[in-house]
């Protein structure tokens, strides 16, 4: 696939994102170095806005330390308004990347680099356009207690109704190379689908400055949201979306559950119909729990992950062991 070329002199999108990677607020007294980032997958647009507002406001606020905020990590792939950028590859699933290989490689290995530069790392996502995510912060169940101590910390800053912790062991992605450089980190789930919520953007926003509190580099009080529902599962793969809920056939998706509704193992979750065939699939609930992960493109193939529930209905720190 080739980008349209821009008129003649001016910069195409992906040099005018590469001249504004990153911005960095520095403040007049030493602390810590934190790293923000979205656009790690180029669909997932409102963290994208909320780092640029970050970006803004920070130099007014900062008072210890620095950050570095990175809109877009993936220029390429913000190029295409996909997942992937126009080598076919998921930046998620190949850090450290390769300052010498193709688009998304080199964008990889300029994030890594940056992440194991840092002492603090949040990335912030969406659903993309695949998939709508009830709102959540989540972590690596890191094997050093210290660190996975703080990422709980973190994760607990952020006014989200779930926090979720997954299995370490996952590589290729921006939480691994955090991981093996020692660095805690936590990143943001929230919305999807087409359109844009507000709603999204100031969550992030929110969230980070009052993570920058709690680091002791912007004045103010800490807040501490309700108690949310959390869970930490270290099963293998507990954290692989695309995994969960596999489709029974193709067909186009009729969901009948919400985001953030409990439900039972075997309840209705919605069904499968194929137009052509006129055959229809019902699709039941794998396990008891709350729905946090629904698909949002309506029309699926068989093995496409329609949605995922967190085994947990009550409010609370629950452990779920291999």
């Amino acid at each position: 696939m080739t980008q349209p070329s821009p008129p003649a002199g001016q910069p195409t999108m992906k040099e005018r994102i590469e001249n504004e990677l990153a911005t960095v607020i520095a403040a007049e007294q030493q602390g810590p170095a934190v790293l923000i980032s979205a656009g790690v997958h180029g669909d997932e647009y409102e963290p994208m806005v909320a780092a640029v507002e970050l970006a803004a406001i920070l130099p007014g606020m900062l008072t210890h330390g620095q950050v570095t905020v990175v809109p877009v990590v993936n220029p390429d792939a913000y190029g295409w308004g996909s997942r992937q950028g126009s080598d076919g590859l998921d930046l998620a699933r190949i850090c450290p990347g390769n300052h010498i290989g193709s688009a998304s490689e080199a964008y990889a290995a300029r994030i890594s680099s940056m992440i194991e530069q840092a002492d603090y790392y949040v990335d912030m996502h969406t659903g993309g356009l695949t998939y709508e995510i009830h709102p959540l912060a989540g972590y690596m169940l890191h094997p050093d207690e210290g660190i996975l101590d703080i990422q709980r910390q973190m994760a607990r800053c952020f006014d989200v109704p779930l926090i979720w912790g997954t299995d370490y062991r996952p590589q290729g992605r921006t939480l691994s190379v955090a991981r093996d450089a020692k660095v805690p980190a936590v990143y943001l789930e929230f919305g999807g689908g087409t359109g844009f919520r507000r709603q999204v953007v100031d969550t992030y926003v929110a969230g980070v400055i009052n993570l920058l509190r709690y680091l002791g580099m912007i004045e103010g009080e800490v807040s501490r949201s309700p108690e949310p529902y959390w869970l930490e599962d270290h099963r293998p793969d507990s954290g692989y979306l695309q995994g969960k809920m596999p489709s029974p056939a193709e067909g186009i998706l009729m969901a009948g559950v919400a985001l953030g509704e409990t439900v039972s193992a075997g309840q209705y979750f919605g069904r499968i119909f194929d137009p052509v065939s006129g055959v229809s699939h019902s699709v039941s609930a794998d396990v008891a729990g709350i729905v946090f992960l629904k698909r949002a493109i309506v029309k699926v193939k068989s093995g496409d992950a329609l949605g995922g529930i967190l085994p947990i209905t009550q409010k609370g720190k629950h452990t779920i062991y291999e």
